[in-house]
């Protein structure tokens, strides 16, 4: 007689299934595992690349050389170095920058930064400094026949490069100490002392 026995599955069978079971969750916990620890290797990355960059540019920017000042320099149509406006045409004279007026158009001739510590601000070819080097002026007021630093050294060959007189003036040791080293033909013959020889009442023209 023969037997009938309950079919069983094979435990091989079994027993892959549940290995593949395993093998399916564990698949999905080392996936999961390994985007999080691939985020946080992203994210540390990106962290360095950001540094990195930001430090390249900081070294860039300080590494820039300084703005060079817009140059202001222009020779005026009476041949005086002068103060060139925002314009590019209008060439001032110097006594004309600082002196409370706005003679350029946008005012720039006149702004703080080059006006609030006079003479220090203002560039060099603006200005004079007398024999007192305390004192100064504006550099086309030196060569003009009058004392303007008070001790003549605005009129003198060898401090100011100035020719001996002017046109229109008259050379003589002037008695008013407003003069240098010359007067102004409008003086002469007028019947008044202007030069120490009175050569002003007697040659001058």
């Amino acid at each position: 007689m023969n037997r009938t026995f309950p079919q069983r599955r094979s435990m091989d069978t079994l027993s892959y299934g549940s290995t593949a079971s395993m093998l399916s969750r564990d698949e999905k916990d080392a996936c999961c595992g390994c985007s999080r620890k691939c985020m946080c290797v992203i994210s540390v990355t990106l962290l360095i690349l950001i540094i990195i960059a930001a430090a390249i540019v900081c070294a860039v920017v300080l590494a820039l050389p300084a703005r060079t000042p817009e140059s202001r320099y222009c020779v005026t149509s009476d041949n005086h170095t002068g103060f060139l406006c925002d314009d590019r045409i209008t060439c001032l004279l110097p006594s004309q920058v600082c002196n409370s007026a706005s003679d350029c158009g946008n005012g720039e001739d006149e702004t703080t930064s080059l006006c609030s510590n006079l003479p220090d601000n203002l560039p060099g070819y603006l200005i004079f400094r007398c024999g007192n080097p305390q004192t100064w002026i504006y550099s086309n007021l030196k060569c003009n026949g009058i004392n303007n630093c008070g001790d003549c050294s605005d009129e003198s060959q060898a401090l100011a490069s100035c020719s001996f007189c002017p046109s229109n003036w008259w050379p003589c040791t002037p008695v008013l100490y407003q003069y240098c080293n010359c007067i102004p033909t409008s003086l002469c013959r007028n019947g008044v002392q202007d030069c120490l020889s009175w050569s002003d009442e007697y040659i001058c023209p």
